[in-house]
């Protein structure tokens, strides 16, 4: 299945800013935009805590859960990095990235430690809430760090598609983990505008990724068979009888 002009238009369009906005030399590594704003997330709720000081039990959550995901954001680029995001992109691109794409995700604990953009007695998410914070962001780590690993593993030793293991249900693990991982983070917030960016994300940047990622497959001769068997997201039902 060819992917649709729109998707097509999409990444052609992403590609450009993220890589080649604003022209001249491409100094920099898209890995290293990255992994500056996860690193630095840790250091950036801190500040927003110490600003509004705000010490509640839900800025201390999201700084654990947040800030402890970008150190093992830099583990899994040590030692498992994406090939993919190892290209050299202009300033403007990495501009681009910083205030479009990885910038908005800071909003979050803005919200949450600052207040301002909510209703007076805003505090965040209540403490069960909080819990399935944790356990939704547990599992999302856990899945998105073991198909990463596997995919750069397998496809060091052997190139082809990749169906057994996290990809055996569904196509992109991955992404899945990810999206799991922050929507935790906007359920500790407890606010619309974390779900209002995530939506935006999802429905642009991965959908694009992912269907591009799917008309690459396509020309693998089992493609069609996984296609029908698995799930993009979550495992395709199987009907009975």
């Amino acid at each position: 299945m060819a992917a649709h002009s729109f998707f097509r238009t999409t990444a052609r369009l992403s590609d450009y800013l993220s890589t080649s906005f604003l022209g001249g030399p491409r100094v920099l590594k898209f890995a290293w935009v990255v992994n500056f704003q996860k690193g630095a997330t840790l250091f950036w709720v801190l500040l927003l805590m110490w600003a509004y000081q705000n010490f509640s039990v839900q800025a201390w959550v999201y700084l654990a859960l947040h800030g402890t995901y970008g150190i093992c954001w830099l583990m899994k680029d040590a030692v498992f990095p994406d090939p993919n995001w190892q290209r050299r992109v202009t300033f403007g691109g990495a501009l681009i990235a910083i205030v479009f794409v990885l910038g908005p995700y800071w909003l979050f604990p803005w919200v949450l430690i600052s207040g301002v953009p909510a209703a007076q007695g805003y505090q965040g998410a209540d403490i069960p809430w909080l819990a399935v914070a944790i356990a939704v962001h547990t599992v999302g780590l856990a899945i998105m760090l073991t198909a990463d690993a596997q995919k750069f593993f397998t496809l060091r030793h052997r190139r082809g598609l990749i169906t057994d293991g996290m990809f055996r249900y569904i196509r992109h693990p991955n992404y899945l983990g990810e999206m799991m991982i922050y929507g935790a983070y906007a359920i500790v917030v407890w606010h619309w505008l974390p779900w209002a960016i995530l939506a935006a994300i999802w429905l642009v940047v991965f959908t694009t990724n992912m269907k591009m990622k799917e008309a690459s497959m396509e020309r693998y001769p089992e493609w069609a068979d996984y296609h029908a068997r698995t799930g993009m997201l979550l495992p395709r039902l199987r009907r009975s009888g």
